[in-house]
């Protein structure tokens, strides 16, 4: 490496693990390393993670990041972050957790959606004027209020796990305009928070808790305080960048900030991110949020809650037989079944997956529903259920893209990153059931690169986000659809979003009897 050589790392805090990317001022990267942490999963719904591992898995990750590298630490100039959203994290007047995170996953606050959305307040447009997401902030917030009322009480600072790791990073407590646009129905043309709809609700007590301080991404946050630096093995003094939700900030890691492109986001769970110049609103369609990413543009939201899960289950719960001979062929389990898949026809003969198993966040916004496989037959075999769940979450990828056409906000090209742009099986899936072309970029990790981007902004290496992205972001695949599976696929789609209308009461009843039973055996809580 040159000696004139400087550098900025991103870093990825997933669902999964976090990582640590080392990149030059084009782009280049040049060193990563993972350290992953645990999810807990206490109840049907719930999904937590505790803080301080996030920390330790960062700490550990940068100072095997430095020593692969090999480079002077006054070399890196800045750093930026980027988490899941909506992860909400409880500190006490220590700044310390008080309990674990609530994973952006967890959807045990449906009850308090339900309530919110019951208030009828205008801030819910950025919901579509429809059903509220238990994932978002405020109605995590209030199932903490009603079912742990002293955790809620003695906490000083509620915030996202963004906000809590550029705390320790800098010991300032900030939010980004990011998160607090997309979860906390925060805008900054009508004033910031909304005080009335938070009293509305009940959480008029929350506001204060909230970071009172808001900054676009790419904006510098403060420099590493001694303690921070000493666990990282960084220079002290080395410029933090605010950085935003995982996704979104993949979509400048796409460069997919401009209108007319769609990012698919892709990893424990799928996003769907556009741009468009004009605010709009409508029923199963998230945002449109202003100034989120770039000042002056609006952004659109759709979602699948459980993607890459669902495989990691499927793995998880059925495939351990295949490790061995996996081993023996000198290939991955995911690669060994992915082969054989590729020779189930279209459709999986008849198996229809539904993705819905930590509930639909769009566009049926419905935390009650829970996932399906229909069609089985005793000539089914892993493969076939297999292949069947990477059709079932096109399928409900397309769903949404039917959602956004008919509101007017056409999709014409796809840009896609993260763990399924690995599978080139699975992205000639989506390309052919949405009839649509996917370009993957040569930094597949697009929140990895877009924190690296955001880092760059922040050290003036570049005056704005869209000239870093320009620079910085390069694609190395095109995958275009095949007309006839194209068509092919019209019935399955058909199939998926009909099956919906045919088991949604009774998963409702289903979710309902779950529920009811907890709550009258006391084990709602969760520390």
């Amino acid at each position: 490496m040159s000696s004139e050589a400087v550098y900025v790392i991103g870093v990825d805090g997933g669902t999964e693990s976090i990582r640590v990317g080392l990149f030059d001022i084009d782009g280049n990267l040049k060193v990563s390393s993972q350290r992953s942490y645990p999810t807990v999963f206490p109840q049907s719904g719930w999904a937590e993670q505790d803080p301080e591992q996030w920390w330790g898995c960062l700490c550990a990750a940068t100072k095997t990041l430095l020593n692969e590298a090999q480079i002077p630490p006054e070399r890196i100039k800045a750093l930026a972050l980027d988490a899941t959203s909506c992860t909400v994290v409880f500190l006490d007047r220590q700044m310390k957790p008080i309990r674990n995170a609530l994973l952006w996953m967890d959807v045990r606050a449906n009850r308090e959606a339900e309530f919110i959305a019951g208030s009828g307040h205008s801030a819910l447009k950025y919901n579509g004027h429809g059903n509220v997401s238990p994932e978002w902030m405020p109605c995590k917030a209030l199932w903490i209020k009603r079912h742990e009322p002293d955790v809620y009480r003695n906490s000083r600072a509620i915030c996202e796990y963004l906000d809590y790791m550029n705390y320790r990073l800098t010991g300032v407590y900030v939010g980004s305009i990011n998160n607090a646009s997309i979860r906390w129905y925060y805008d900054d043309t009508e004033g910031g928070f909304p005080a009335g709809f938070y009293e509305t609700i009940g959480l008029d007590d929350l506001i204060p808790k909230f970071p009172q301080e808001v900054l676009d991404m790419g904006k510098p946050i403060g420099r590493l305080t001694p303690s921070a630096a000493r666990d990282l093995g960084l220079m002290e003094g080395t410029l933090v960048g605010q950085g935003g939700a995982d996704a979104f900030v993949g979509m400048i890691g796409l460069n997919v900030i401009k209108p007319g492109r769609v990012a698919l986001i892709t990893g424990s769970s799928h996003l769907h991110l556009g741009m468009s110049q004009n605010a709009f609103h409508r029923k199963g369609i998230f945002g449109s949020y202003p100034n989120s990413v770039i000042r002056g543009i609006h952004t659109v939201e759709g979602g699948q809650i459980s993607t890459g899960s669902i495989m990691q289950w499927f793995k998880r719960q059925f495939l351990r037989g295949y490790e061995k001979e996996a081993e023996e062929s000198n290939t991955s389990l995911y690669d060994l079944i992915g082969q054989r898949a590729e020779k189930v026809p279209l459709g999986s003969d008849g198996i229809i997956v539904l993705d819905s198993f930590q509930g639909n966040r769009t566009p049926l916004v419905d935390p009650k529903l829970r996932g399906a496989i229909w069609g089985l037959s005793l000539s089914h075999r892993p493969e076939h259920i297999f292949r069947a769940i990477m059709e079932g979450v096109a399928y409900g990828t397309e769903f949404i893209f039917q959602t956004f056409r008919e509101a007017n906000y056409d999709v014409s090209e796809i840009f896609a990153c993260g763990g399924a742009t690995r599978s080139r099986l699975w992205m000639q899936i989506h390309s052919d059931v949405s009839g649509l072309p996917i370009q993957v970029p040569e930094v597949q990790d697009a929140p990895l690169l877009g924190s690296a981007i955001l880092a760059a902004v922040a050290s003036e290496f570049y005056p704005s986000i869209d000239s870093a992205a320009s620079r910085m972001v390069r694609f190395a695949t095109r995958i275009d659809p095949n007309p006839e599976n194209h068509q092919a696929y019209r019935f399955f789609v058909d199939q998926y979003i009909s099956t919906y209308g045919q088991v949604s009461e009774l998963m409702h009843q289903m979710t309902d009897k779950l529920m009811s039973d907890r709550d009258s055996s006391g084990t709602g809580r969760s520390f």
